[in-house]
This record gives structure tokens, C-alpha cells and sequence, in this order.
């Protein structure tokens, strides 16, 4: 029996979270979450790949022959994401130079291709669409909630509108300058995969398994 479509669509925003509990797509959360615009774009452009390429492949799918299906998937996938990322040069080109590759790198992120495999591939268009965008808003709330620790205890500012005053412009706060590493991401991160799976009630892991 296939799950019930709110399932389909609420499960991967926390329950099976795609970065926070599946430890997917770690590398571009991490790289695109100093500021909150950046993670919010970044959230936006995986979405409508994963929806896109989700119903493309739920619609070929009779016709996939098992030999080339990888292959048709990844091209369905690169195609997509090229057309965003010649959207976002043409419409957005500042944000586009602030993501860099991190947009192209979609075509690796092994949140689409995992999803096209193993749902849209054996599912109909409208639960992979369903599947696409509840996996989209899992990664996109991941990427934002990192993203607003780092910027506004880093910089003191939201969206760019400062909500910290900071002591070197007369205010009273002193940003934490660690929180402009790298380094910092992956704390943040493991301290919501923490918090996440402690919630989670499942039984704990065979560690023979």
C-alpha cells in the first residue's frame, strides 16, 4: 500500500528530514548558509528541481528501459538545473555570483537523483510531485535555520535589516566572528541532527547491521 499523500509530502520536512536525518545533500547546506537569502534561493532552486524532475520521470517511467534509466534521469536533472541556473544569471545575477557552482552541483546532489530512483520512478506524477516539494521544504527549512544562527549572531542582521546592533557601530553586540567559518555550519548542523533524532522515537540501530 503506498503511504497517504500528506505523508508523501509532510514526512521529509521533519520526521525523514533529507540533510537533518538522512545526512543528504550535507556538502551545499554547509557552503550557502551565512546568509539567509542565499539559503533561502539555494532551498528555492533545489525545490523546483526535485518537483520538476520528480514528475518528468513519474511520466516516463513505463517507458524506462532498467539498462539507460540512470542515465535518462541524471540528463532529465542537469537539464533542469541548467535552465535555473541561466534563470538565475539572467533575473537574479548577483545572488547567482553569491551561490557560485553550489547551483550546478545540484545535478550530484544525491537528494534528486535518490528521489527520482526510488520514488518517482515506481510512483505516479502527483505523489512524486508531493514527494519533490515536502523533500524541497525539508532541505530549504534545514538551509534557513542554520543560515539565520549564523547571520544574525555573526553579522547582527536578517535578511541584510539589522537586528543586532553591533558595539563597532555604536551598538552593544559583538558578533561571533566563528560563525563565518565553514567550520561553523558543521556544529549547527550536528546540533539539529542531534536534536532531531533525539525526538525520533524509532527504535535505535543495530550497530551488527
Amino acid at each position: 500500500m503506498p503511504p497517504p499523500q500528506a505523508s508523501v509530502l509532510l514526512d521529509p520536512i521533519v520526521r525523514h528530514n533529507p540533510i537533518a536525518v538522512q545526512i543528504l545533500g550535507v556538502c551545499s547546506s554547509l557552503a550557502v548558509t551565512t546568509q539567509v537569502s542565499t539559503a533561502l534561493v539555494m532551498g528555492l532552486a533545489l525545490t523546483v528541481t526535485l518537483c520538476l524532475s520528480n514528475v518528468s520521470i513519474s511520466l516516463i517511467r513505463r517507458h524506462l528501459p532498467r539498462s539507460i534509466r540512470l542515465i535518462v534521469e541524471i540528463t532529465i536533472i542537469a537539464s533542469l538545473v541548467i535552465v535555473i541556473d541561466q534563470a538565475l544569471q539572467a533575473y537574479a545575477y548577483d545572488m547567482s555570483k553569491r551561490l557560485s557552482v553550489f547551483v550546478g552541483l545540484i545535478v550530484t546532489n544525491c537528494i534528486v537523483l535518490g528521489r527520482a530512483e526510488a520514488f518517482a520512478s515506481r510512483s505516479a506524477p502527483w505523489p512524486s510531485l508531493l514527494d519533490g516539494l515536502g523533500n524541497g521544504i525539508g532541505y530549504g527549512l534545514v538551509l534557513a535555520i542554520v543560515a539565520v544562527v549564523r547571520e544574525v549572531l555573526g553579522n547582527g542582521t536578517l535578511l541584510g535589516a539589522t537586528v543586532l546592533r553591533r558595539a563597532a557601530d555604536g551598538g552593544w553586540y559583538v558578533p561571533v566572528d566563528f560563525l563565518h567559518k565553514p567550520a561553523s555550519g558543521f556544529f549547527l548542523l550536528a546540533l539539529l541532527v542531534w536534536g532531531l533524532r533525539t525526538r525520533r522515537k524509532d527504535p535505535p540501530e543495530d550497530p551488527a547491521s
